[in-house]
C-alpha cells in the first residue's frame, strides 16, 4: 500500500512539472512572436511635414527588421491619400483628415493612425526677422492674401513681401489656411510654389523679403530663417500643448483596414513607448500631452 502511494505521488509530481514546462514554453513562444522580426516591403507617400518622422522611424525599424525594405516619398497629403486609396502605396501620410481630401466612401475604407502633433510656423528671411518678430493674425491673413505687399506696413523695412506658397494638394496649406489665416484663400506665387518643406525653407532663406510656413521639425536644427510669433505667441511645443498657439494639427498615417504584417508592425513601432521618446526630439508633439480642448 505504501509503495502504491509513493508511485501515485511520483506520477502526480511528474504531471505538474510537465504542465509547468508546457506553460513556460507557451510563454516563451508568445514572447518570441512579439519580438520576431518581420520581412517584406513598405511603400508610403504624402505629407512632407511628416516625412522626417517617418524616415527616422524607418531607419530605426530596419535596424531590427533587416529584411524589410521601406520606400518613402513626399508629394503632399492629397497625393498620399489618393495613392493609398487606390492601392498604389501602403501608407498615405497626411496633415489633415482623409475626408477633407477624399470623398466619404473612399475615406471610410481607410484606417486612420494618429501618430503625432504638428505645429506649423510662419517663417521669414533673416533680413525681415531681424526687425519683425511678431504679427497679428489679421496681418498674417493680409500678407498671405496679398492685401499687404510691403513689410513697412507691419513694422518692417521698406521691402516687397515675397510669398513662398504651397499647392492646393498640400495638407500643410489646408491646416495653415484654417488655423492661421481664418480660412482666407491664399494668394499664389507659381514661381516659388512647392510642397517640399526642405526646399521651401531654402527659398525663404535665399530670397530677401520672403515669407512661407513649415512644420516645426524643419526648424529644429535650422537657423537660416526666423519663425514669427502670432499675436505675441511663439510657435513652440509648449505653447501648442497649452493651447496658447493654435496653428497645429494631428499627423495621420492612413492604411487599408487590414494592412499587411510589415506595415502593421512599422506603425506599431512608431506608436510604441520606445519610439515615443524620439518624437519630441524631432520637433513633433505627443497627442497625450495636449491640454487644450480645441478639436483639430
Amino acid at each position: 500500500m505504501k509503495l502504491k502511494k509513493v508511485i501515485l505521488v511520483a506520477l502526480a509530481a511528474m504531471m505538474v512539472l510537465g504542465a509547468a514546462g508546457c506553460g513556460s514554453e507557451q510563454k516563451s513562444d508568445a514572447g518570441a512572436a512579439k519580438t520576431a522580426a518581420v520581412s517584406g516591403s513598405i511603400t508610403g507617400s504624402g505629407s512632407s511635414a511628416l516625412l522626417p518622422l517617418v524616415k527616422d522611424a524607418a531607419e530605426k525599424f530596419k535596424e531590427k527588421n533587416k529584411d524589410v525594405s521601406i520606400s518613402l516619398n513626399a508629394g503632399g497629403s492629397g497625393t498620399g491619400l489618393k495613392q493609398v486609396s487606390d492601392g498604389s502605396v501602403d501608407m498615405g501620410n497626411s496633415d489633415v483628415p482623409a475626408e477633407t481630401k477624399l470623398d466619404k466612401a473612399k475615406a471610410d475604407k481607410l484606417q486612420d493612425h494618429k501618430v503625432a502633433v504638428m505645429t506649423v510656423a510662419a517663417i521669414v528671411n533673416k533680413d525681415i526677422g531681424d526687425k519683425v518678430k511678431s504679427v497679428t493674425r489679421q496681418q498674417l491673413q493680409d500678407i498671405f492674401t496679398a492685401k499687404i505687399t510691403n513689410w513697412k506696413d507691419v513694422g518692417g523695412p521698406d521691402e516687397p513681401i515675397v510669398l513662398v506658397t504651397r499647392p492646393k494638394t498640400s495638407g500643410t496649406r489646408a491646416l495653415f489656411k484654417q488655423y492661421a489665416i481664418n480660412d482666407a484663400e491664399e494668394a499664389s506665387n507659381k514661381s516659388l510654389e512647392t510642397d517640399n518643406s526642405g526646399i521651401l525653407v531654402q527659398s525663404v532663406a535665399q530670397n530677401p523679403g520672403a515669407i512661407g510656413y513649415v512644420a516645426l521639425p524643419y526648424l529644429v536644427n535650422d537657423k537660416s530663417v526666423v519663425a514669427l510669433s502670432i499675436d505675441g505667441v511663439e510657435p513652440t511645443l509648449e505653447n501648442t500643448y497649452s493651447g496658447k498657439y493654435s496653428v497645429w494639427g494631428y499627423e495621420h498615417i492612413y492604411t487599408s483596414k487590414e494592412p499587411k504584417a510589415a506595415v502593421k508592425a512599422f506603425i506599431d513601432y512608431i506608436l510604441s513607448d520606445e519610439y515615443g521618446k524620439r518624437i519630441e526630439e524631432l520637433g513633433y508633439g505627443i497627442g497625450s500631452k495636449m491640454q487644450t480642448k480645441e478639436v483639430h
